[in-house]
C-alpha cells in the first residue's frame, strides 16, 4: 500500500486530498497540528476535520507536528517513508502575516524547507506537491490594462484573454509578507527539484474553495462570505467597488490534479491552479450567487480602501496544466460549488 503525508491536513485543501486518496488505496499520514486556530482564533479552528477525518478514513495516522519543528519532520519523514508528500501547511492569509512576520516566514518558508530537505534525506524519490499561491506575483497584475463592466473587472488586453501564465513576472512588485514568504518556499521548492532532480511541483493557487473549508475574514473568501450571509453578519468589502475579480476552483478538482501529477511526475514544476476565466465571479456576483442558494440578502459594508497589494482582477490561464496532463479539467462549476458550501455550513452554524 502507497503512503501519503499530507501536511496541513485539517485544513480545506488537506483534508480533501486525504479523502481523495485514501479512496484511492493509499494509507494516509496527516500532519496538522491545529495552527490555524492561533493564526485566526477560535473561528479558525479546524479539530472538526480532523475528527472527520480520524472517523470515516480506515487507514489514517494523526502527527501532532509543527512544520517548524525541524528534528520533528525529520524523526518523521524517516520512520513513514511517504511515497507521495503534498505540502497544505501554511500562515495563509495575505492580511495576518503583517502582524506576525516571523511566525509567517518561519511557517511558510522554513517549515517548507524543513519538508523539502527531510524528504531528500529520507524520501527523495517521492513526489513533492507544494500548495503555493498566486500572491507570488505581487501586485503585478493590477498593471494590465483593465476594463469596468457593470459588476466587474475584467483585462483589457488580449495578451491575457485567458488569464494569467506562469511565465508572468514574480518580480519588482509589493507581495504583502505573506507572498514574500511564499515566493521563498516556491523559489526553494522549484529548486530541490532542479538542483537534487526530485520530483516537485508548486501549485499557485487563486481562491481554492469548498464545503469543508473553514473560512474566516482574513483567509477563505468564498466560505466565509456564504458564512456571513447565512449568519445575517455584516460582510466587509475592500476596496475595488467590490468588482475584484478571482476565480474559484472546488478542493476535488484540486485533488484530482494532484493525481495526474503523481501519476506522471515532472522537476521542478510550476502550474497556475485555479478555476480559470469560467468559474470566476467578483464580490458582487458571489452575493448574488449566494442569495439564490441560501435565500437570504446578503448584509454587507463597504471600505472605500483595498487590502495592501491585492489583486484587481485575477484568473489563471490553465493551458499549461491542460497541456501537460490532457486527462484533467475542471468537473465542478462555481455555481455548485457556492451551492455545496451554502449546505455545509447549514449544517455546521
Amino acid at each position: 500500500m502507497k503512503k501519503l503525508l499530507v501536511t496541513g491536513s485539517s485544513g480545506l485543501v488537506g483534508s480533501e486530498v486525504c479523502v481523495y486518496f485514501a479512496q484511492k488505496g493509499y494509507e494516509i499520514h496527516g500532519v496538522d497540528n491545529n495552527q490555524r486556530a492561533v493564526f485566526f482564533g477560535p473561528q479558525g479552528d479546524t479539530r472538526w476535520n480532523q475528527k472527520r477525518l480520524s472517523e470515516t478514513i480506515e487507514n489514517f495516522t494523526h502527527h501532532e507536528i509543527d512544520i517548524r519543528d525541524r528534528d520533528g519532520v525529520l524523526n518523521m519523514l524517516k520512520t513513514v517513508k511517504p511515497d507521495v508528500i503534498v505540502h497544505t501547511a501554511a500562515q495563509p492569509s495575505h492580511d495576518r502575516a503583517a502582524a506576525i512576520p516571523f511566525d509567517d516566514f518561519d511557517t511558510n518558508a522554513v517549515g517548507t524547507l524543513n519538508m523539502l530537505e527531510a524528504t531528500r534525506q529520507f524520501a527523495p524519490e517521492a513526489s513533492f506537491i507544494h500548495m503555493s499561491t498566486n500572491k507570488v506575483y505581487g501586485d503585478a497584475p493590477n498593471k494590465i490594462k483593465l476594463k469596468e463592466l457593470e459588476t466587474r473587472w475584467d483585462y483589457d488586453d488580449d495578451f491575457y484573454a485567458n488569464g494569467i501564465a506562469e511565465t508572468f513576472t514574480i518580480d519588482q512588485s509589493k507581495h504583502s509578507l505573506f507572498g514574500a514568504s511564499k515566493v521563498a518556499s516556491d523559489v526553494m521548492v522549484q529548486e530541490y527539484g532542479r538542483y537534487f532532480n526530485m520530483a516537485t511541483c508548486c501549485l499557485r493557487g487563486g481562491c481554492l474553495t469548498g464545503p469543508n473549508h473553514t473560512g474566516v475574514e482574513l483567509h477563505g473568501f468564498l466560505s466565509y462570505l456564504v458564512k456571513c450571509n447565512l449568519e445575517g453578519k455584516k460582510y466587509s468589502v475592500f476596496g475595488y467597488k467590490g468588482k475584484q475579480v478571482r476565480d474559484n476552483i472546488h478542493s476535488y478538482d484540486i485533488a484530482r490534479f494532484m493525481e495526474e501529477f503523481i501519476n506522471a511526475p515532472r522537476i521542478g514544476e510550476v502550474y497556475n491552479l485555479g478555476g480559470g476565466k469560467n468559474n470566476t465571479c467578483s464580490i458582487f456576483e458571489a452575493f448574488a450567487i449566494t442569495e439564490k442558494f441560501s435565500g437570504k440578502k446578503q448584509v454587507y459594508e463597504y471600505v472605500d480602501k483595498n487590502r495592501e497589494g491585492d489583486h484587481i482582477c485575477y484568473y489563471s490561464d490553465l493551458r499549461k496544466m491542460k497541456a501537460h496532463y490532457p486527462g484533467w479539467d475542471i468537473t465542478i462549476s462555481l455555481e455548485e460549488t457556492i451551492r455545496q458550501i451554502v449546505e455545509a455550513w447549514k449544517k455546521r452554524i
